[in-house]
């Protein structure tokens, strides 16, 4: 496994980052490759964690979920499960279920495992777990698989109109 911070090796960004440059929003760009094999039973996120020397803690996913069949964004750490009955209250709904990876890359435009919050094809709504509060900055999927952005928290709420949600992940 290696590791590599700077610009990303190809020279147009993912609308992800494009987004979050745009908008003039305080970022840096992580790139990493992981090895062919993981570990049987690492996630991911985990696996980039891990790369990155980053605590699993402050790495989070990008889940798209549905809420009374109208698609939204959950964000958790790379380490917790999402709870999807406190993602449907959130929402304002009763019931919540996870959409399927094609349905995912559908709604937001990008592959599963670097599905970004930001720059989505259609930006669905946001609900991110409030142990975000806990960190000065966040690592998040920044479009495609091997790039992560890290950005300050509050530019969730800014930028996206995110939700904080106390208890949406489960660890």
């Amino acid at each position: 496994m290696s590791k590599k911070d700077a610009t990303p090796t190809s020279s147009t960004p993912t609308p992800a980052i494009a987004m979050v440059q745009d908008a003039g929003v305080a970022h840096r760009v992580h790139e990493y490759v992981l090895d062919d094999q993981l570990d049987q039973g690492t996630s991911l996120g985990a696996a980039a964690a891990k790369v990155l020397g980053v605590d699993p803690g402050q790495m989070y996913k990008t889940l798209v979920a549905f809420v009374e069949g109208r698609p939204c964004c959950a964000l958790v750490p790379v380490n917790a499960h999402l709870k999807l009955k406190t993602l449907a209250a959130a929402a304002g709904g009763k019931k919540a279920s996870m959409a399927t990876g094609a349905e995912a890359t559908r709604l937001t435009g990008y592959v599963v495992g670097g599905i970004s919050p930001f720059g989505q094809r259609r930006q669905l709504p946001v609900f991110v777990d409030s142990s975000v509060l806990d960190w000065s900055t966040l690592y998040l999927p920044a479009g495609k698989r091997g790039l992560t952005l890290e950005v300050a928290p509050q530019v969730l709420e800014g930028l996206l109109h995110a939700t904080v949600v106390s208890g949406l992940a489960d660890t």
